[in-house]
């Protein structure tokens, strides 16, 4: 099956770029979004040229190396002290530790 020809993407918006920091929790100043606009394009840009290209003699690859892991077994080792714990934690709530909120925006996104 020959290759479907792709449009080259749009131009990515100010927006665009200021979503994709917003996710990757990334605080980009007005300068860097203008520089990221060109640089996300040219990355989108690429990735488009990759649908171009002839890959129906080529086989799936789930691996490029022949390895497998070596897993050791998941046994239980000995805790920290609640208390050494809590010394490492930056924030702490009583008697846990206090992590930022991740699911569900925690930004109120």
């Amino acid at each position: 099956m020959p290759p479907v020809p792709h449009n080259s993407p749009a131009p990515l918006s100010a927006e665009q770029v200021r979503k994709v920091a917003r996710l990757a929790r990334l605080g980009l100043s007005d300068e860097h979004v203008e520089r990221y606009r060109g640089q996300l394009g040219a990355v989108l840009a690429y990735v488009e040229r990759l649908h171009d290209l002839d890959l129906s003699n080529i086989e799936p690859l789930a691996n490029p190396v022949e390895e497998t892991n070596r897993l050791r077994s998941d046994e239980p080792g000995p805790a920290l002290p609640r208390q050494t714990l809590q010394d490492m934690a930056p924030r702490t709530e009583g008697p846990f530790v206090a992590v930022p909120k991740i699911i569900g925006g925690g930004d109120g996104s």
